[in-house]
This record gives structure tokens, sequence and C-alpha cells, in this order.
């Protein structure tokens, strides 16, 4: 690819970052150049955001309807997995799965719920009662 044909298609990372790319310059040789994004790359992340949205959107309804804790809601829209959660609260896998039960997390003590908060950078107050509107 020559260096005047390099993609600069906006995307949704367009303030964010650029990405360096090798390409031709008029001489033929091999150059790098930052390039604003690309259309099929442009498409393949907005597929990906619509996924992580989509499962952020139904933690949400399950908290709502009582299935699960807000743990399992701010675990989605922190886009943390279990060992990510483990690293940072000190809690077992298997303990943070019990924390998802409505039931448990209502028990947990004020100790523990700081763990959750420092971990997704709320408040107790919006780990308790999260604005999910």
């Amino acid at each position: 690819m020559k260096k005047k044909d390099i993609p600069q298609d906006e995307s949704a990372l367009k303030n964010v970052l650029r990405e360096v790319v090798y390409a031709k310059d008029e001489d033929g040789k091999y150059t790098s150049a930052l390039s604003q994004g690309w259309d099929v790359k442009k498409d393949a992340l907005d597929n990906a955001w619509d996924d992580v949205n989509e499962k952020i959107e139904e933690a949400k309804q399950a908290v709502l309807s009582g299935e699960k804790s807000p743990v399992y809601y701010f675990k989605e829209k922190t886009l943390m997995d279990m060992p990510t959660i483990t690293g940072y609260t000190g809690f077992w896998a298997i303990t943070i799965k019990r924390h998802f039960k409505p039931s448990v997390f209502k028990k947990l003590s004020d100790h523990k719920l700081e763990k959750y908060a420092k971990a997704f950078d709320i408040t107790i107050e919006e780990l308790k009662s999260p604005d999910l509107s």
C-alpha cells in the first residue's frame, strides 16, 4: 500500500488513539505512517461494543428483576472478568459468584462491600443502590 492510500476512516477511537501502519513512500521504501482508522476495523469494533452494551443491559435487567446482585452488574459495566475481580478484591471466584446472589449480597459487611467499591471505582452507596436508569 502506498502512503497516500492509507485509510483515514473515523472510528469510535479517533480521539483516543491512532494506529501506526507501514506503507511505501514516493521512493518505494517502507515507512511508518499514522492511520485514524479503517472502515473494516471500525465495523468490527462497533460490533464488539454492541455485544458489550448488550451484556451490560442484560446484567442491568437481571439486577432489576432480582436475579443478580449489583456486583454482577458492575462486573459487566467495568468490563472485568473473574480473574481481574479476584485480583482487585482478594476474594476467590467461587465467593464472588456467591456474591452475585441478591440474598448473599444483602448480608455482606461494609468491609467486603468496600473491596468491591474500590475495585469498581464507586462508593459503597452506589454499589448498594446503583443508578440503573
